[in-house]
């Protein structure tokens, strides 16, 4: 995510903070230092934030954890002012890895509220879960509080919430995939309903998390119903197959001029029938800032992409690109490169598909039938 710095590494998990992290903690230090003009006590309050999220990253970090021993890798877990985002490559395929993946993360709130509750018995504290002040009032008792608080609002059965997931989860056992996530987007956003018109009489908050919480299952469904399009679709049907290949040992001049005279930015690199990796845009740029048009495509060109297969389904090379930051595959048949698969070339797919899905829906409604030729596997 762009705006985020890196902070450290959990089992080979990057954790993150974004820029706009930052602006909460100084909010924090600016209104407890306006309410009680001491530097305790604003520096108080900016450590008790920061120990929340302490505990968010934690709660990410089960999700990545159980996501992992399921064969789903972490990309990285960003602190974000609303909470944490753990960038899984993808979710589990099987409903029942799914839900674990998704309880794990409140899970590990459960534990870290009953070791705070252990730890304030065994001091001689009072647990209290009614009691929180901002200022003041015991530490251990608020964080306590503040993760059963976690616990509660996560398990809300709306996405983006991990209860939105267990929904939808122990919906999938029953019915398809797709459909599962239709049914537990309409429940959520009639939870964001009753947010909204809970937050018109009482906390203009509650306002927001409806929004959050609205748009959340909007953008799932859609995330969904594009899952199920591309699931079933070859690579093969998606790939540009007039494209133009280099020589490693060709002048960063030769890929200029193609660049120039036609509509590709990255060029796989080739000897014989080998691919050795591709020069994008970028590094082709960065080349030639450097050391201008006479440099080689080998001292430019990025050898760790990795390389898809004509028979493989468009929802599996749609996670490659996103786990290597690439926009542009090669694609080969039996060892030999017959195609790239680009981020555009699939926008474009998918926005043809969707036109003819719509016409499809039309020439039904109007008692036509489509063109049997055109082929539209996807709808």
């Amino acid at each position: 995510m762009r705006w985020s710095w890196k902070i450290g590494e959990i089992a080979g998990i990057g954790i993150y903070i974004h820029a706009t992290f930052w602006l909460l903690i100084a909010f924090i230090l600016f209104e407890d230092w306006s309410q009680h003009h001491s530097v305790s006590a604003a520096v108080y309050g900016a450590v008790f934030v920061m120990v929340i999220f302490g505990c968010i990253v934690l709660h990410e970090l089960g999700h990545a954890l159980t996501a992992l021993h399921y064969g789903v890798k972490t990309r990285a877990i960003t602190l974000l002012p609303i909470g944490g985002l753990a960038s899984l490559e993808r979710m589990p395929d099987q409903p029942l890895e799914e839900l674990w993946v998704a309880l794990a993360g409140p899970a590990v709130n459960v534990v870290i509220a009953i070791a705070l509750y252990g730890v304030l018995l065994a001091t001689g504290g009072r647990a209290n879960l009614a009691e929180f002040r901002w200022q003041g009032g015991n530490f251990l008792n608020k964080l306590m509080v503040v993760n059963v608080w976690l616990v509660l609002f996560n398990m809300i059965p709306a996405f983006p919430m991990d209860g939105g997931r267990v929904l939808r989860a122990l919906l999938a056992t029953k019915m398809e995939f797709t459909q599962a996530t239709h049914v537990a987007a309409r429940i959520g956003q009639g939870i964001a309903y009753l947010f909204a018109l809970v937050g018109l009489f009482t906390d203009p908050f509650l306002l927001f998390i409806a929004l959050f919480v609205w748009m959340g299952a909007e953008q799932e469904a859609a995330m969904a119903h594009m899952h199920t399009w591309v699931g079933s679709v070859p690579v093969s049907q998606v790939m540009v197959t007039n494209f133009h290949a280099l020589q490693p040992d060709e002048p960063l001049s030769e890929a200029v001029q193609q660049t120039l005279s036609g509509w590709q930015y990255d060029f796989p690199v080739v000897f014989g029938h080998h691919v050795l990796g591709v020069l994008t845009r970028d590094d082709m740029m960065k080349a030639l800032a450097q050391g201008g048009a006479g440099g080689l495509v080998r001292d430019a060109m990025r050898r760790d992409v990795p390389i898809a297969d004509s028979y493989d389904m468009l929802a599996k090379t749609l996670s490659m690109f996103h786990e290597h930051h690439c926009r542009s595959l090669p694609v080969e048949h039996d060892g030999r490169l017959v195609g790239m698969l680009t981020m555009d070339n699939v926008g474009e797919y998918l926005a043809i598909q969707s036109a003819l899905g719509r016409a499809k829906g039309k020439g039904k409604k109007d008692g036509l039938q489509p063109p049997a030729a055109r082929g539209e596997t996807m709808l």
